[in-house]
């Protein structure tokens, strides 16, 4: 093979190199997710119904909490004139509500997470779907979280995944 078809080859397969990253990285582009679903609708209204949850949690808490110190300092006040048999009864008693009001605490705690995972997961997928669509109509192959990019320079799918949601 002579030199000059050696540089020849050599610069073709250069070029056809060249050429297939640039098309690679024209099927690149970013959409920062978690903006996305923010900005839905279905998001603010999932929202509210989670802080709602919470808040009627919270008020028989504070409910629970309230009772709890009116029944102390009852029982404190009322301590000197009772047996030591009715202050041991009254002490767990006292615990007993201490650890019922933890446990519904708790309870409460995983069922707030269970309600925004069940409330959120349609609202992801109907993300996910729509990105699925404008990036399959636009000829991407890949589709990165720019929320966890260094370096976004390909296309933002954003305001077209915004028209594909109708928002």
């Amino acid at each position: 093979m002579s030199k000059h078809l050696k540089t020849l080859l050599f610069a073709s397969v250069l070029f056809i190199g060249a050429t297939s990253f640039t098309t690679a990285q024209s099927k690149t582009a970013h959409i920062n997710k978690q903006e996305l679903i923010k900005a839905m609708p279905e998001y603010a209204a999932a929202q509210a119904e989670i802080e709602k949850l919470g808040e009627t949690y919270q008020a028989t808490i504070q409910g629970s909490l309230k009772e709890l110190d009116t029944k102390l300092k009852q029982y404190t006040a009322e301590e000197p004139t009772q047996t030591n048999e009715e202050n041991q009864k009254r002490m767990q008693e006292v615990e007993g509500m201490k650890q019922s009001l933890s446990q519904y605490q708790q309870q409460a705690q995983k069922d707030l997470q269970e309600k925004e995972f069940n409330l959120l997961k349609p609202i992801v997928e109907k993300a996910d779907n729509a990105i699925k669509a404008v990036a399959k109509a636009q000829g991407f192959q890949y589709v990165m979280d720019s929320a966890m990019l260094i370096v976004a320079d390909g296309k933002d799918l954003m305001a077209d995944v915004k028209k594909q949601l109708a928002m």
